[in-house]
């Protein structure tokens, strides 16, 4: 079951959001930060209450009331939690608006964000990235860095940028998606694929294996070459203005006669479908916006909704299963990509203990907040480990990189796929290797 969109009305009867936290308390367990600290203001209600505050202007936008927001992962396992529904995920997008325009960090804060919001929302300059990258690797370089010491002496958010670098080979340079991919057989559905940005670049296997099952079970799909970011990262960060702009242009790339707008990585989804929110206020885009972000759905979910065609063979691994935040939470979706793994012959689905947990990522957090990315990424491996898999699924990149990164510095590594990765092996006949190993 989804969950409750954005767009829906917010509390009733003129009340502000604000309104509907009766501070009972049932989204301090749910909540990362708090489970960390145990401090007030970092939880869901006591952040809730500094923006009571803002409002009525008893407090100041300072830098410790800033601090407080900018600790807040954006999991959205607290509304999940709550009983009282809430809309925490509105009131902290909207809050974080506010901050961006009525607070002037720091000099070495504000160059960081310009680093990371100049380049992961931009495909072409992450593709230059990865060139770059190559030669860092390439050159010994990276091994340098990592191996003679280098990395302890950076500063910590350099040092988590660092550590947190996909893999790179000249195939990331060379991978290009088709315009149109046709369905295998009678055409069931016409659909367009959101490529996604760091999904595009550093994990086009991804991209690839959608594709491959989506046209396996009788989908035409069109991917527009013009469609750039979704505005995901910048509205998550309080970039408002940023990300409608790139919205619009993404909205624009889409033909109008699709029967879904499909995207498989979930952050990007849980945005996608608040198009409608996002322009509610806009006389020309509302009712456009609303109808695109009526069309969205994840990829698991979509698939999960229609009866198979294509053929699965099996694939005899353990494959434990990580909830990606933005899909569990923001989007309601759970059962689906179960669902559809559950459906491969001979695979094990493992439940992660804890498994409504963040890993850390949550967007840029980890590239902002490293320590405490760091401290909730640990409990989220400590769990993994406990299901001895030979396979991580995650529908969410971020979440990939967050999880193997602290793996390795714990001296493992772990195999890990997209659930369409997996589906797209079974689908194909072919073995899909993964295990577990310590690092020597």
């Amino acid at each position: 079951m989804s969950a409750e969109p954005k767009t829906a009305a917010p509390a009733a009867r003129g009340r502000s959001l604000l309104d509907d936290c009766v501070h009972c308390g049932f989204c301090l367990p749910a909540c990362p930060t708090y489970r960390s600290w145990a401090e007030e203001m970092d939880s869901p209600r006591g952040r809730i209450d500094l923006m009571r505050g803002l409002a009525e202007g008893s407090i100041a936008l300072d830098e410790t009331v800033v601090r407080h927001f900018d600790r807040c992962l954006g999991c959205m396992a607290c509304v999940t939690a709550c009983p009282s529904g809430v809309r925490y995920d509105v009131l902290i997008e909207e809050t974080r608006a506010k901050v961006e325009t009525g607070f002037r960090r720091p000099l070495l804060d504000r160059l960081h964000r310009t680093l990371v919001f100049s380049t992961f929302p931009h495909p072409r300059r992450l593709k230059v990235l990865v060139a770059l990258l190559l030669v860092y690797v390439k050159s010994g370089l990276q091994s340098l860095v990592r191996k003679g010491g280098i990395a302890g002496v950076l500063p910590a958010r350099l040092a988590q940028l660092e550590a947190l670098l996909p893999e790179v080979s000249g195939r990331l340079l060379s991978a290009k998606l088709p315009e149109l991919v046709p369905a295998k057989g009678p055409r069931r559905f016409r659909v367009g694929l959101v490529a996604g940005c760091v999904q595009r670049v550093f994990f086009p296997g991804v991209n690839e294996a959608t594709l491959s099952v989506l046209s396996a079970e009788g989908c035409e799909v069109v991917i527009p070459r013009a469609q750039g970011c979704c505005g995901a990262l910048s509205v998550h960060a309080g970039r408002a203005a940023e990300s409608r702009r790139m919205a619009r242009k993404l909205m624009r790339s889409f033909p109008p006669d699709l029967d879904a707008v499909l995207v498989n990585a979930a952050g990007c989804g849980s945005h996608l479908k608040d198009y409608g929110r996002l322009f509610a206020s806009d006389a020309r885009l509302a009712k456009p916006a609303a109808a695109f972000a009526a069309k969205v759905k994840d990829v698991n979910e979509f698939l999960a909704g229609i009866a198979p065609v294509a053929a699965r063979h099996p694939l005899p691994m353990r494959v434990a299963y990580h909830d990606a935040c933005h899909l569990a939470h923001a989007q309601g979706i759970r059962e689906a990509p179960r669902r559809l793994l559950g459906g491969i012959p001979e695979l094990t689905l493992l439940e992660i203990p804890d498994g409504d947990q963040c890993c850390g990522s949550a967007g840029v957090y980890n590239l902002m907040e490293p320590e405490s990315a760091n401290e909730i990424g640990a409990r989220k491996v400590e769990n993994v480990l406990s299901t001895k898999p030979d396979l991580l699924a995650s529908a969410n990149p971020g979440c990939t990189l967050q999880i193997r990164k602290v793996l390795a510095e714990r001296g493992h590594t772990l195999a890990a796929a997209h659930p369409m990765e997996i589906l797209a092996a079974s689908i194909e006949g072919r073995a899909m290797s993964g295990s577990l190993q310590s690092q020597p």
